[in-house]
């Protein structure tokens, strides 16, 4: 399955680099990350639970980034097991690009999935991985927007109510759009695609 997607976020290019690229930020905004982190400069491994009908499974991920062109774009490539739910894999080009004081995050993703997940209909998966990319982009858009926000808690789960409630105080727009890109929510269609 391939997809392209551009999504626009309220912070200038070099804030949404620095958030894609920090660890925190990640693992506050993905739905379902229980663990993300940095083993080196360009590799990440991540742990993400989710449901996607009747199956509920936690994947791994080794997720390596490639041709880093910073603060503009970089290649993600990824690769996940599910244990009996399957596996996920795929790559995708991000991209930015200044547009006033937004950014414009742009991906081309690709991605294949296998076992139980490829049984379950088409709907049902992008279905999902829509959900969880409006939940993604709705907090991660607030933590680019304001840093600050994960210094006030201790806790990544805690940042994500801190970047729903903060969501009213910085009256910032609430992102209703078809699915959208960025590190982690390409995790996240790489997972469910």
């Amino acid at each position: 399955m391939e997809m392209n997607v551009e999504h626009r976020i309220a912070a200038s290019r070099e804030q949404v680099w620095a958030a894609l690229n920090d660890v925190a930020t990640l693992r506050a905004a993905i739905p379902g990350c229980d663990e993300l982190e940095a083993t080196s400069p360009t590799s990440f491994k991540a742990a993400i639970t989710t449901k996607v009908g009747p199956v509920k499974a936690k994947f791994k991920f080794d997720v390596t980034l490639t041709d880093i062109d910073a603060p503009n774009s970089y290649i993600i490539v990824a690769e996940g097991q599910g244990g009996a739910a399957g596996f996920a894999n795929g790559s995708a080009a991000v991209s930015l690009r200044a547009d006033g004081n937004d950014t414009i995050l742009a991906y081309h993703a690709k991605a294949n999935v296998g076992g139980k997940l490829a049984q379950l209909g088409g709907r049902l998966i992008d279905g999902t991985a829509k959900k969880l990319a409006d939940e993604f982009f709705g907090k991660f858009s607030e933590l680019a927007a304001n840093p600050t926000l994960l210094e006030r808690v201790a806790d990544p789960a805690d940042a994500q109510t801190a970047a729903a409630k903060a969501g009213s105080d910085a009256k910032l727009p609430t992102w209703l759009w078809a699915l959208s890109g960025g590190c982690a929510a390409v995790l996240v269609y790489l997972l469910l695609t």
